[in-house]
């Protein structure tokens, strides 16, 4: 370091440099995140006294993971925890995330494990009461309510997987700051790694989230952990999901369904039933698709409504579903399909509260759209599989064989997919209408 930049002060969130030190980051605008940097080391000392050593892959045995009891947890994780693995999981409050993790310590504890819950938030008593209410209690779980992170990690020896709950509240020595401040927290994760990586046990510290939706504290305490979890739902909906946004042990593209109820966090078997209604008529700008969360297919029901405008600029809304993408098929209809939808309002929305993300949904979009502004009924028990191009053409989805067994099994008769598929129709589960373009698929069930 240059004689100039000694005793600088240093971001946590941005890494930004300054040489003074002020309340407020002069680049990113996080508030007490500023924090000296210490010395650089000797030029010429050894950094570590730990020598490199040669590994072969080969004689690598992977560690056997540990089932967490909650099958759809154990999905989203890539089939349950790694021992010395540290995972964030994150959510706003209220939205189970103390249920479930507590939850999983009972289950791991009914199944011979010691699990160490510590909570720097909730006195024993409050946390013995939910967890008799859960069904949780057992005797291989043990508390540790405090905010001192040094004597909780002291008590570890002998358990298998401890939950720090959560990291924001905890309290590491030697570390400058309140509780909860940017040094802090990065000091608290770091320990908590350290003593999951020395005894190799699972763990997972809890994140809250801030108002802009993201974690809680330094950016970089996401790149600190193996895996990072949202656990998320609406206010009005019992159903929560759990997504890993980072997973180093195992897929990010999973999705585990819970339903919430009095005694706690349930699996939801039959997922594609949370999105469609099953309406025996068909109805004008109601069409089916099945998408993939994953290796999790659902059924997802896109509605949409065109009413006529006497304005120039006709309105164009949508829910679970983005705008851009409404506005920009809506233009492929006109121009390729000669289905005009410059006289109407458009409004489309996903039924139950799904976000579509994945292009294997253009299709029902396109369809539904049509439909709507031509007032003519899709047929029924029919889905539409296909990602839409500008020029007008239908490409082929990923995985079809497995969206196509999922419609099979709720029922579904008709799926129109692209010409390109490289399906054989007598292998098919239902009946299958191929179409080069839009303007094909159209006519095939638009009569």
């Amino acid at each position: 370091m240059a004689k100039g930049e000694k005793g600088r002060y240093v971001c946590s969130a941005c890494g930004a440099a300054a040489v003074l030190w002020t309340g407020k980051c002069p680049s990113c605008g996080e508030w007490g995140a500023l924090e000296k940097e210490p010395d650089a080391p000797v030029p010429g000392a050894p950094l570590r006294s730990s020598r490199a050593s040669r590994v072969d892959v080969a004689s690598v045995v992977p560690p056997e993971r540990i089932p967490a009891g909650l099958e759809e947890l154990d999905r989203v994780l890539g089939g349950g925890w790694v021992p010395g693995g540290v995972f964030l999981l994150g959510g706003k409050p209220g939205i189970g995330k103390s249920t479930l993790l507590l939850q999983t310590c009972g289950m791991m504890a009914s199944a011979g494990n010691r699990v160490l819950y510590i909570s720097g938030e909730e006195s024993e008593s409050q946390v013995a009461l939910r967890a008799r209410r859960l069904g949780s209690a057992s005797g291989g779980l043990d508390l540790f309510c405090d905010s001192d992170l040094s004597a909780a990690l002291f008590c570890l020896d002998g358990h298998r997987f401890f939950v720090v709950d959560s990291v924001q509240a905890m309290r590491a020595d030697g570390a400058e700051g309140w509780a909860g401040s940017p040094g802090q927290v990065r000091a608290s994760a770091q320990m908590c790694i350290a003593a999951a990586k020395d005894r190799g046990i699972p763990a997972v510290l809890v994140g809250h989230i801030t108002k802009e939706g993201r974690i809680a504290g330094p950016m970089l305490l996401e790149h600190m952990v193996d895996g990072v979890l949202t656990f998320s739902g609406d206010d009005y909906s019992p159903y929560r999901m759990l997504r890993a946004s980072k997973n180093r042990f195992g897929s990010t593209d999973e999705l585990g369904v819970f339903e919430m109820g009095e005694n706690g966090l349930f699996p939801v078997k039959d997922v594609s039933g949370l999105y469609w209604n099953k309406a025996e008529e068909s109805v004008p700008g109601v069409a089916m698709t099945v998408v993939l969360e994953g290796t999790q297919p659902l059924v997802a029901e896109i509605q949409s409504l065109a009413a006529a405008t006497a304005f120039p600029y006709p309105k164009r809304t949508g829910r679970g579903i983005d705008l851009n993408k409404i506005q920009l098929f809506t233009a492929v209809l006109e121009k390729r399909c000669g289905t005009g939808c410059g006289l109407f309002d458009i409004y489309v929305n996903v039924a139950g509260g799904l976000a579509l993300r994945e292009p294997g949904a253009d299709l029902a979009l396109c369809a539904a759209l049509a439909s709507a502004v031509r007032d003519v009924s899709l047929p029924e028990k029919c889905v539409f599989l296909g990602e839409v191009g500008l020029a007008g053409e239908v490409r082929p989805v990923v995985r079809l064989a497995r969206r196509l067994h999922e419609a099979a099994r709720l029922g579904f008769t008709r799926a129109v997919v692209s010409s390109r598929e490289e399906l054989a129709a007598k292998k098919a589960p239902i009946d299958i209408v191929r179409a080069a373009t839009l303007n094909d698929a159209l006519k095939a069930v638009m009569r």
